[in-house]
């Protein structure tokens, strides 16, 4: 797909990874439309700012309305609790992430399907997560989130392939965002998930693994239980071998 002459919307685009998406398709030429919560939030000239809380129906409904020229939906918007399945706040925390990373983009590709179809097809692209794969406890009630999400996902792919639609899972780690500030561990830079991400709307492909980590997960994934979780169990037992010594 060409980018240029494209009309594109990014939800979450105030900041990291949507950010980065929104300047990288306006880089190659699209006209961009930036979904935030409030109008205030962002400030780039480039862009048409659109207020979209994608947990909200009216808000959707109204930024399909607006949009109505797009041929390429970025689903980024998203939220991290940092959750495991039995904390105390497990359950409303899990509703809320639920709302938002699948509830939310679910919400957005039926608004937007129609309006993809009638722009001949065009591209909608979901932002996931290595997560969506293997749930370590400490982010239990996101990774079932983007667990939904994925699924989701492989179900529109098939769904919307008839009128032209081209969908995206991108896959990744950690990445440098306000999201996973407090983790020590490696991460990717959101420029670099955004021209993957745009790489493949470009390229046609229909899931992007931006990273070595994100790859090994992914074709771990036959055997899982041998290959990945006995080095999630260390890691957890250490942990709370630690906390309990503090």
């Amino acid at each position: 797909m060409n980018i240029k002459g494209r009309s594109a919307l990014v939800t979450g685009a105030r900041r990291g990874i949507g950010l980065a998406i929104a300047r990288e398709l306006h880089a190659r030429g699209a006209k961009v439309y930036a979904g935030v919560r409030d109008l205030s939030d962002i400030d780039e000239e480039p862009f048409a700012p659109v207020l979209l809380d994608i947990t909200d129906p009216t808000q959707v409904a109204a930024a399909a309305e607006r949009c109505g020229d797009v041929s390429i939906v970025v689903n980024n918007a998203g939220v991290l609790t940092g959750t495991s399945p039995l904390d105390g706040d497990s359950l409303d925390n899990a509703r809320y992430e639920l709302a938002v990373n699948y509830l939310g983009p679910l919400a957005i590709s039926r608004a937007f399907a129609p309006v993809l179809r009638n722009n001949g097809g065009g591209a909608l692209v979901n932002v996931l997560s290595v997560l969506s794969w293997v749930a370590p406890p400490r982010f239990g009630t996101y990774c079932a989130a983007k667990s939904a999400a994925w699924a989701m996902t492989n179900t529109l792919r098939v769904m919307l392939r008839s009128q032209g639609t081209l969908v995206v899972a991108v896959d990744c780690g950690f990445v440098d965002t306000d999201m996973v500030a407090q983790i020590d561990a490696p991460k990717l830079s959101p420029a670099e998930v955004g021209r993957a991400t745009v790489d493949a709307v470009t390229d046609g492909r229909e899931e992007v693994l931006v990273d070595p980590f994100t790859k090994n997960v992914k074709a771990s994934l036959h055997d899982d239980l041998r290959l990945l979780y006995p080095g999630i169990q260390e890691r957890y037992d250490a942990s709370e071998v630690l906390s309990t010594a503090e």
